[in-house]
């Protein structure tokens, strides 16, 4: 249960729940027991064997508070039956059973009442933490995790861990309690037949423990393989025209099937691992009774050193021990498969970002000089994509990046957004290291437009407010007219409030693109990171936007990043890259005139 100590400030909060299940689990099995104790005086008024008292008893001190009470109890029974009858007498034993018993069953209705709000509580906080994490993760994170595997954490895990939460109360508090007072009891009826019951106990402890022994580690594998299966679904949904297109239909299926072959055999392993403790207990159980049946019917009928109501009364709580015994193996159970869910929660709640905001961080929410890329070199892996670089983009300036696939382009609008750090250099803004700058207002100067259309299932105005929440619906429409998407928004049905579907998949990728330089073009921001934005525009909507965007980027600081040469023509510098350097430099005429590699990538794209 180490784990419950790591998890401590998110049960915190609802700890008054948990004080109140221990509360009403302590009245349950104190109710469970006189419950049972209540069977012993019907039996005896059913059979005659009630002891006859006459004198009302009289309390002496707590040495005596056992006989007191039997004498008490045996008073009432006396004097109730002489005076109204054996039936009138025995209707009050049933009325007394049906009150303790509806009392146990009322707390432990209340125990559970008090432990659902710990139990959600603390699985909504795990969430919205594990949320918050997957945000403030750097990308680089999930370069190497599998998205699948993060969505089992968040919801199988999670959920584990609230069950557990359950059964940790279960196995410190009801049950043992339920327990200890059924022992304290029986101890009190008949010491000499409780010693001999215990010496069953040790044995059916040591096979149960064998059997939870290597639960932890089973129940681990089946969350990893649940992990494994959902990632592959995540990227089948993800890549479903290319899986058609290339009739891998077959080749992913096998994949998933194999995962969930492998679920199947792991999660009967568990389960048959689970399931053997509740009838290896109730078994065990069953052999303590028997002895006890063979024992105590003995000292009944043979030593007469115990009544038959006592007796019968005692097997009742025998017999009680045997259900919180049970649930307390299953708990352990639980508890173990719990650790094992808490581990992998625990380790992306753990995982400490390489890109925190340093203390003292600074706010910045103007741009006045220039953006300084000073001899920067990175790498993702082995090989650098860039090294040594330098550039400087001044103020009001449009800088373009051009070169082959894998010249670094795409790199430069990654660290200069510091969706990765540098490995060497610097990157400031008015001469401000940027990872002396607070992530969030440093991403406030920049709107980005990338490569990729990324948008979410919900309304166009919803991924457009992205860029400014706001925005009226005029400042809306501006910003769509200004990347010519509302030619095509102002038909559909419901215009700005039309839901795009999925990452948008409901419009053209012309389309989803205009949206998304609509997005920033709403932000407004004093620096503008364009990369690729027109790659997915057909001819004229290239042409059409491409003038947008040159309206929009009048004395405003922005690094475009162009496979179409066509479209920074009118930068004010273009930055030719080759293997993460800078090969050439200048305007579109002085790189023509120079003859060297930009021309030949202009003469490669046969533009005029």
């Amino acid at each position: 249960m180490e784990y419950l100590k790591r998890l401590s400030h998110f049960i915190s909060p609802y700890k008054r729940y948990a004080y109140l299940n221990i509360f009403f689990n302590v009245l349950y099995a104190l109710f469970s027991t006189l419950a049972m104790v209540s069977l012993m005086p019907m039996i005896n008024v059913l059979f005659g064997e009630s002891k006859k008292v006459y004198e009302k008893p009289i309390y002496k001190s707590i040495n005596h508070l056992k006989s007191y009470l039997e004498d008490s109890l045996n008073y009432f029974i006396t004097t109730t039956t002489d005076n109204d009858g054996p039936q009138r007498t025995l209707l009050y034993m049933i009325i007394l059973i049906i009150s303790l018993f509806l009392l146990k069953n009322l707390f432990n209705y209340l125990a559970l009442f008090s432990i659902t709000f710990l139990r959600n509580g603390v699985l909504k906080d795990l969430r919205n933490a594990i949320y918050e994490k997957v945000i403030a993760l750097p990308i680089s994170y999930y370069s190497e995790k599998k998205k699948g595997d993060i969505i089992a954490r968040i919801s199988g895990d999670v959920n584990e861990v609230k069950n557990s939460l359950l059964a940790v109360l279960e196995l410190i508090v009801k049950e043992p309690l339920t327990i200890l007072f059924a022992i304290i009891t029986m101890f009190t009826i008949s010491t000499k037949l409780t010693i001999f019951v215990f010496l069953f106990i040790p044995i059916a402890g040591l096979i149960i423990s064998r059997i939870g022994k290597s639960l932890k580690r089973k129940s681990d594998r089946v969350q990893r393989e649940q992990g494994v299966f959902l990632s592959t679904l995540e990227e089948t949904l993800g890549g479903l025209k290319v899986i058609k297109s290339f009739n891998a239909e077959k080749k992913f299926n096998d994949k998933f099937q194999q995962s969930t072959t492998r679920f199947y055999d792991f999660s009967n392993t568990l389960l048959n691992r689970q399931n053997l403790a509740s009838p290896t207990s109730e078994f065990l159980g069953i052999v303590t009774i028997a002895a006890l049946l063979w024992y105590g019917g003995s000292m009944v009928l043979i030593d007469k050193t115990l009544s038959g109501g006592a007796f019968i009364g005692y097997m009742a709580l025998a017999y009680q021990i045997l259900t919180p015994a049970k649930e307390i193996s299953k708990a352990s159970y639980k508890v173990k498969a719990g650790n094992a869910a808490a581990d992998r929660v625990l380790e992306i709640l753990d995982t400490v970002s390489v890109l925190e905001d340093i203390p003292n961080a600074i706010e910045k929410n103007d741009f006045t000089t220039e953006i300084d890329l000073h001899n920067i070199s990175f790498k993702y892996d082995d090989d650098l994509v860039l090294k040594d670089f330098n550039l400087k983009v001044p103020k009001g300036k449009s800088v373009a990046l051009v070169g082959q696939s894998g010249s670094g382009k795409s790199t430069i609008a990654n660290l200069v957004t510091r969706f990765y750090d540098v490995n060497s250099g610097q990157i400031s803004i008015d001469g401000i290291n940027i990872k002396d700058l607070k992530q969030e207002s440093l991403r406030k100067l920049m709107g980005l437009v990338t490569q990729d259309s990324i948008l979410f299932n919900d309304s166009i105005k919803n991924n457009v407010l992205l860029g400014k929440d706001n925005a009226t619906d005029d400042e809306v429409i501006e910003a769509l007219k200004i990347a010519n998407a509302w030619e095509f928004v102002k038909e559909l049905p419901k215009g700005i409030e039309t839901n795009i579907g999925d990452s948008g998949n409901k419009l053209s990728g012309g389309q989803k693109q205009r949206l998304s330089i609509a997005r920033a073009v709403l932000k407004n921001p004093p620096i503008m990171i364009l990369d690729e934005a027109t790659s997915a525009l057909d001819t004229e909507s290239e042409r059409l936007v491409q003038v947008a965007l040159e309206n929009m980027m009048k004395n405003r600081t922005s690094i475009v990043i162009a496979h179409r040469l066509s479209t920074i023509q009118n930068a004010d510098e273009i930055v030719v890259m080759q293997k993460g350097e800078i090969v050439e430099k200048g305007t579109h005429n002085q790189l023509l005139a120079l003859n060297g590699m930009y021309k030949k990538l202009v003469e490669m794209q046969s533009f005029e």
